[in-house]
Protein backbone atom coordinates (compact mmCIF):
# COMPACT_ATOMS: atom_id res chain seq x y z
CA UNK A 1 0.00 0.00 0.00
CA UNK A 2 1.32 3.44 -0.95
CA UNK A 3 1.80 6.03 1.74
CA UNK A 4 -0.36 9.12 1.32
CA UNK A 5 1.17 12.01 -0.58
CA UNK A 6 1.71 15.41 0.96
CA UNK A 7 -1.32 16.68 -0.99
CA UNK A 8 -3.49 13.84 0.30
CA UNK A 9 -2.35 14.58 3.85
CA UNK A 10 -3.07 18.29 3.38
CA UNK A 11 -6.56 17.50 2.08
CA UNK A 12 -7.26 15.23 5.06
CA UNK A 13 -6.04 17.90 7.47
CA UNK A 14 -8.16 20.63 5.86
CA UNK A 15 -11.22 18.36 6.03
CA UNK A 16 -10.58 17.84 9.75
CA UNK A 17 -10.30 21.60 10.24
CA UNK A 18 -13.55 22.12 8.36
CA UNK A 19 -15.31 19.70 10.71
CA UNK A 20 -14.02 21.82 13.61
CA UNK A 21 -15.61 24.92 12.03
CA UNK A 22 -12.52 26.45 10.45
CA UNK A 23 -13.35 28.09 7.10
CA UNK A 24 -10.64 28.14 4.44
CA UNK A 25 -10.10 30.49 1.51
CA UNK A 26 -7.91 30.33 -1.56
CA UNK A 27 -6.03 33.61 -1.43
CA UNK A 28 -4.90 35.48 -4.57
CA UNK A 29 -6.97 33.20 -6.77
CA UNK A 30 -5.88 33.36 -10.39
CA UNK A 31 -2.20 33.93 -9.60
CA UNK A 32 0.75 31.88 -8.43
CA UNK A 33 0.04 28.34 -7.35
CA UNK A 34 -3.73 28.56 -7.07
CA UNK A 35 -5.41 26.24 -9.50
CA UNK A 36 -8.76 24.89 -10.57
CA UNK A 37 -7.65 21.45 -9.39
CA UNK A 38 -7.42 22.80 -5.84
CA UNK A 39 -11.09 23.78 -6.01
CA UNK A 40 -12.03 20.18 -6.73
CA UNK A 41 -9.89 18.61 -4.02
CA UNK A 42 -9.65 21.00 -1.08
CA UNK A 43 -12.67 21.84 1.10
CA UNK A 44 -12.57 25.62 0.70
CA UNK A 45 -15.45 28.02 1.18
CA UNK A 46 -14.08 31.21 -0.35
CA UNK A 47 -12.06 32.54 -3.26
CA UNK A 48 -10.18 35.81 -2.97
CA UNK A 49 -9.70 37.76 -6.18
CA UNK A 50 -6.13 39.04 -6.24
CA UNK A 51 -5.61 42.80 -5.92
CA UNK A 52 -3.77 42.87 -9.27
CA UNK A 53 -7.08 42.17 -11.05
CA UNK A 54 -9.06 44.62 -8.91
CA UNK A 55 -6.53 47.41 -9.57
CA UNK A 56 -7.23 47.26 -13.30
CA UNK A 57 -10.87 46.14 -13.59
CA UNK A 58 -12.00 49.56 -14.81
CA UNK A 59 -9.16 50.10 -17.30
CA UNK A 60 -8.26 46.69 -18.63
CA UNK A 61 -10.71 44.34 -20.34
CA UNK A 62 -8.63 41.28 -19.44
CA UNK A 63 -8.63 42.10 -15.72
CA UNK A 64 -12.33 42.90 -15.96
CA UNK A 65 -13.03 39.53 -17.62
CA UNK A 66 -10.91 37.60 -15.11
CA UNK A 67 -12.66 39.22 -12.14
CA UNK A 68 -16.09 38.44 -13.63
CA UNK A 69 -15.01 34.86 -14.37
CA UNK A 70 -13.76 34.28 -10.81
CA UNK A 71 -17.01 35.67 -9.38
CA UNK A 72 -19.05 33.44 -11.69
CA UNK A 73 -16.90 30.40 -10.94
CA UNK A 74 -17.26 30.97 -7.21
CA UNK A 75 -21.02 31.34 -7.46
CA UNK A 76 -21.35 28.18 -9.56
CA UNK A 77 -19.28 26.23 -7.01
CA UNK A 78 -21.26 27.69 -4.07
CA UNK A 79 -18.21 29.53 -2.76
CA UNK A 80 -18.15 33.06 -1.40
CA UNK A 81 -15.98 35.45 -3.41
CA UNK A 82 -13.89 38.18 -1.79
CA UNK A 83 -12.26 41.00 -3.74
CA UNK A 84 -9.06 42.24 -2.12
CA UNK A 85 -7.46 45.63 -2.61
CA UNK A 86 -10.65 47.63 -3.16
CA UNK A 87 -9.73 51.31 -3.12
CA UNK A 88 -12.40 53.21 -5.06
CA UNK A 89 -16.18 53.57 -5.13
CA UNK A 90 -16.07 52.72 -8.85
CA UNK A 91 -14.50 49.34 -8.02
CA UNK A 92 -17.21 48.77 -5.40
CA UNK A 93 -19.89 49.56 -7.99
CA UNK A 94 -18.38 47.10 -10.47
CA UNK A 95 -18.08 44.36 -7.84
CA UNK A 96 -21.63 44.91 -6.58
CA UNK A 97 -22.97 44.89 -10.12
CA UNK A 98 -21.26 41.54 -10.66
CA UNK A 99 -22.49 40.11 -7.33
CA UNK A 100 -19.18 39.81 -5.52
CA UNK A 101 -19.95 38.63 -1.98
CA UNK A 102 -17.32 40.48 0.04
CA UNK A 103 -14.72 43.22 -0.37
CA UNK A 104 -11.70 44.34 1.54
CA UNK A 105 -9.22 47.13 1.04
CA UNK A 106 -8.09 50.58 2.01
CA UNK A 107 -11.44 52.06 0.98
CA UNK A 108 -12.93 50.39 4.04
CA UNK A 109 -9.99 50.41 6.46
CA UNK A 110 -6.23 50.34 6.54
CA UNK A 111 -4.76 47.31 8.32
CA UNK A 112 -5.19 47.71 12.06
CA UNK A 113 -3.63 45.86 14.98
CA UNK A 114 -5.67 43.24 16.82
CA UNK A 115 -6.29 45.63 19.71
CA UNK A 116 -7.91 48.15 17.35
CA UNK A 117 -10.50 45.77 15.94
CA UNK A 118 -12.87 46.06 18.90
CA UNK A 119 -12.79 49.86 18.64
CA UNK A 120 -13.46 49.70 14.89
CA UNK A 121 -16.42 47.37 15.37
CA UNK A 122 -17.81 49.60 18.12
CA UNK A 123 -17.65 52.60 15.76
CA UNK A 124 -19.39 50.68 12.97
CA UNK A 125 -22.22 49.62 15.29
CA UNK A 126 -23.94 47.63 12.55
CA UNK A 127 -23.70 50.37 9.95
CA UNK A 128 -21.94 50.12 6.62
CA UNK A 129 -18.48 51.65 6.85
CA UNK A 130 -18.11 54.93 4.98
CA UNK A 131 -14.58 55.86 3.95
Amino acid sequence: MESPSAVDQAIATTKELQILGVHLSIDDFGTGYSSLAALKRFPVGRLKIDKSFIDDILRDESSNAVAKAIISLGQNLNLRVIAEGVETEAQVAFLRENHCDEMQGYLFSKPIPRAGIAALLARLDGREFAA
